[in-house]
Parts: structure tokens; C-alpha cells; sequence
């Protein structure tokens, strides 16, 4: 299954459980809105990745290849903050 296919999967099986309080709705949106969101980031850094890989392959310099590699750990923070809230639900409730 695809991440799009899962977050879509998982949206819709969210939305037929009708004995979820509003709070934990809003927590699963949220955590839903983050994940869509470190997909979109961890799309941007891996073509940027990729453009620092052919520029390193034909010989060329990357000033930048710090920058990439930021935007490459802060996506996967992303990520992982996301998959803690989907796996402890109490936690994100509790705040």
C-alpha cells in the first residue's frame, strides 16, 4: 500500500468510528495534517538529494549539501514526532 493509499485508509476508518471524542479527532487530524505534511517535506529533500548526488557524480561542487541534509533530518523529525502520536494517542490528548 502506498503512504497515500495508507493516509487515505486511515482517514476514512478515523471517520466511521463514532465513539471517538472531539478532542481525539482533532488529535487524529492533526497527526494526519503532520504526516501529509513530512511527506510533501521528504519529497522536496529527496529530489534535492538527488540533485546533490548527480552534481557529486559529475565532478561538481554542492555549497549547499549542508542545507540538504538539514532539510533531510527536520523532515524525518517530522516523521518520527507523527508516528510517536499515532502509536501513544493518550500522550497527545494529555497536553
Amino acid at each position: 500500500m502506498s503512504a497515500a493509499g495508507f493516509l487515505a485508509y486511515s482517514g476514512l476508518a478515523m471517520s466511521r468510528n463514532q465513539s471517538r471524542t472531539a478532542v481525539a479527532i482533532a488529535t487524529e487530524r492533526d497527526v494526519l495534517t503532520e504526516l501529509f505534511a513530512a511527506r510533501r517535506q521528504l519529497g522536496w529533500a529527496g529530489s534535492n538529494l538527488n540533485q546533490v548526488a548527480k552534481a557529486l557524480n559529475t565532478g561538481g561542487e554542492v555549497p549547499h549539501l549542508a542545507k540538504v541534509i538539514a532539510d533531510i533530518q527536520r523532515a524525518a523529525k517530522s516523521v518520527q514526532v507523527a508516528a510517536d502520536r499515532v502509536a501513544n494517542p493518550q500522550v497527545g490528548e494529555a497536553a
